[in-house]
């Protein structure tokens, strides 16, 4: 992976979480922070969080949106909803820019020694009634946070080469 740095050559997604484990308050904040100063386009930060922490208010107002798309979020430390406002307006980056900040979020996790898994599998529209979040906001992204379940290791992280990502040359 040539000279990357480590938080990004070693990062992976755990299909697992460890159930046992707890995520403090100040990680917490470092990753919020961390999705806090992604860029954005004309600095708009069109993002917003909810943060579900395992046994919290948050968290059991999330499950019902997971459960049945990837019941195997729910061993995770926390969940994190990221939800986009739509500017209304074309080019619209919005929904980039939310990208950029979980991102920044999961690198920073990295960083932690933790482990996020994004997903999109999830019943949208039910993660937003249950924070009563409505348009122009939109529930995009799901986070899981926490220490991967024992025995579990990184598996065939191959990606496309260099070559194919540089396609119009």
């Amino acid at each position: 992976m040539a000279d990357i740095t480590p938080l990004l050559a070693d990062r992976w997604s755990p299909h697992a979480f460890d159930k046992t484990h707890v995520i403090s308050e100040d990680q917490v904040q470092l990753l919020l922070e961390a999705a806090r100063w992604a860029p954005s386009a004309m600095n708009r930060q069109p993002w917003s969080f909810v943060v579900g922490v395992r046994d919290d208010d948050a968290f059991a107002r999330l499950r019902p949106a997971i459960e049945g798309f990837s019941d195997w979020a729910l061993d995770a430390s926390a969940i994190i909803l990221g939800a986009y406002q739509d500017a209304g307006s074309e080019p619209d980056y919005a929904l980039y820019d939310l990208g950029q900040s979980m991102a920044h979020l999961t690198v920073q996790a990295e960083a932690l020694g933790l482990h996020v898994r994004q997903f999109a599998t999830f019943d949208r529209p039910m993660a937003g009634r249950a924070f009563n979040i409505a348009a122009p906001w939109e529930p995009i992204i799901m986070a899981a946070v926490g220490l991967p379940a024992p025995g579990q290791k990184p598996e065939g992280r191959a990606r496309k080469p260099l070559s194919e990502l540089t396609a119009w040359q």
